[in-house]
């Protein structure tokens, strides 16, 4: 990994392969290790596959008791500066990660090439569920990160995973402990102030993949196709056997509709 400074503060980043850049942006309350297979198979073909750790999780540092997803979208511009990367790229966020692209869109659109979305949704939260964040935001510090398995790992595995790969759920389990209590109170409560994307999603202009887990109960299928059909020209691709995580429960399947997207 990468140690860069950004904006005065430590960032991590993995930056393996040469070519066209893809950025792959992590869910809550996850890190970059979410992308392992992305980055193994595609920095092999014609791809700079960058992952980085966002602020306040995994072995990034911890900045600000909010951040919003506005800020998160400039760190990542900093981000590219800072690896001197001057090409468009391509960005792929799931899930919160997904929040985060739609807001680098809106204010760095000269700096894509092509947008991911991965399980994710443009609305807002409604007001019961940016509350129910808030309080989680202020248990957090106190009772750790943890506190978080009980409650979203039902949500974000697919039943195929909870069945078939309990080994998955044990790393992921170890990899949102590990996360800063600070840091991920402070995702939370910038995931419950983001603004609602529904109505710019027909002026995204650059090529668009909205990819989803058949099995996610979090942003289904059926609302991330509505979401495609609103961005012009959208490819959808449903992922089988999968979650809220589609790129960790198969991602052989989910590299292959990247890959085929890229056309690499």
């Amino acid at each position: 990994m990468k140690t860069l400074d950004v904006g005065g503060w430590k960032m991590r980043c993995v930056d393996r392969g040469d070519g066209l850049p893809i950025v792959f942006v992590h869910g809550f309350p996850l890190d970059h290790t979410m992308w392992a297979e992305q980055t193994a198979a595609l920095s092999s073909r014609s791809v700079r596959a960058i992952a980085p750790d966002l602020r306040g999780f995994g072995e990034s540092a911890v900045e600000g008791e909010t951040v919003t997803m506005e800020q998160f979208a400039d760190d990542l511009a900093a981000m590219l500066d800072a690896l001197g990367v001057a090409r468009p790229i391509v960005l792929c966020g799931l899930s919160m990660g997904g929040y985060i692209a739609l807001q680098f869109w809106q204010k760095y659109a000269a700096r894509l090439q092509g947008l991911i979305l991965c399980d994710t949704r443009a609305a807002a939260d409604a007001p019961d569920v940016a509350a129910g964040r808030f309080q989680t935001a202020d248990r957090v510090p106190r009772e750790g990160a943890s506190l978080l398995v009980e409650t979203m790992f039902p949500r974000i595995f697919g039943e195929t995973t909870r069945r078939r790969r309990p080994e998955l759920l044990d790393a992921m389990r170890r990899v949102v402990a590990a996360n800063d209590p600070r840091g991920v109170a402070a995702a939370l409560r910038g995931m419950a102030e983001r603004p609602d994307m529904s109505g710019r999603l027909s002026q995204i202009a650059c090529p668009t993949l909205v990819l989803v887990g058949q099995e996610d109960i979090s942003s289904p299928p059926a609302e991330m196709r509505v979401m495609a059909e609103a961005i012009p020209g959208a490819r959808f691709v449903e992922i089988p056997a999968a979650g809220h995580l589609a790129p960790l429960e198969n991602p052989a399947a989910v590299n292959a509709a990247i890959a085929d997207f890229l056309a690499v």
